[in-house]
């Protein structure tokens, strides 16, 4: 069945950052904190996966925030309220563990990935943890959902790259002067691939820094979302193999091989511009078509 854009708006000031609300009553009545979904616009798209950034039991609905980065995305940014979605399967992966810790638990999220950090908050808040929030992104018109986030944070911390708001610096520059500052019980990070390598460098203990457990989101490519293809496989520093969609997509985040990882996320680079390519001629010529130009 077909499942309707209820809402769908811009985020921040960029073209390439978008926010759907989605018509989904059985995924809704199973979504938590951490769970994704695997995506298909219509017959010929591809599916993709979508971490979950928010969930309304009773309305029916979920939440999804996407950047626009490939063909996929961007037929996805082509469609707007009212229209549907042929294929939404989940929720998948393994929602995250939810207690109440000793001591404060730090959030991050980088990027698009500001928004799978608000369930997380939002339902380790509710069960009585101080939650201290750190997002960032290259610049301000990246940053999205400060109040949403604030809401479910006691603290808030913003870091943009290029210092046009907040802190000018990457994540791991206030992350470090918390973990000096104070005991921390966990700490979650979920964006880049390379700033929660940095995360997880920062909190293993190498360092002069103290060893704080450290989760990441490894929303890598997937196919199936069942474990079946090893579409979404990572290996640890210690060679094992794990499957981002059943592990994951949340995993102890020192126990990851990100070196392999990164190589491994950059492999379909040229077909995914090819395809982009394509899909944008195919824009310009219906365009064409339909005004009349020859």
């Amino acid at each position: 069945m077909p499942y309707k854009i209820l809402e769908k708006k811009e985020l921040g000031n960029s073209e390439l950052l978008f926010e759907m609300v989605l018509y989904t009553p059985l995924i809704a009545q199973k979504s938590h904190a951490g769970n994704f979904i695997l995506l298909r616009v219509n017959e010929t798209g591809e599916r993709f996966p979508l971490t979950i950034a928010d969930y309304d039991r009773e309305k029916g609905t979920i939440t999804i925030v996407f950047q626009v980065v490939g063909k996929s995305t961007k037929l996805l940014s082509h469609q707007n309220e009212g229209d549907e979605i042929l294929d939404v399967v989940g929720p998948l992966g393994n929602k995250i563990h939810i207690q109440k810790y000793d001591h404060p638990v730090v959030i991050i999220g980088g990027g698009v990935g500001i928004a799978p950090c608000y369930p997380q908050a939002k339902e380790l808040k509710e069960a009585g943890n101080k939650i201290i929030t750190i997002i960032g992104a290259r610049n301000t018109d990246l940053l999205f959902w400060r109040e949403k986030i604030r809401s479910v944070s006691d603290e808030l911390i913003i870091c943009t790259d290029d210092g046009t708001e907040g802190i000018k610096g990457v994540v791991t520059v206030p992350l470090k002067e918390i973990i000096v500052k104070q005991k921390i019980s966990i700490v979650i990070a979920i964006g880049p691939l390379i700033m929660m390598k940095y995360v997880s460098l920062t909190t293993d203990g190498s360092g002069d820094l103290p060893k704080v457990k450290t989760y990441v989101s490894l929303n890598t490519i997937m196919i199936d979302g069942t474990g079946m293809c090893g579409g979404c496989r990572f290996s640890t520093i210690d060679g094992d193999i794990y499957f981002a969609c059943v592990d994951g997509p949340d995993v102890d985040g020192h126990m990851v091989d990100f070196d392999n990882l990164l190589k491994r996320s950059s492999r379909f680079i040229d077909q995914e511009k090819e395809s982009l390519e394509r899909y944008d001629h195919e824009c310009k010529a219906l365009e064409k078509f339909q005004s009349g130009e020859s």
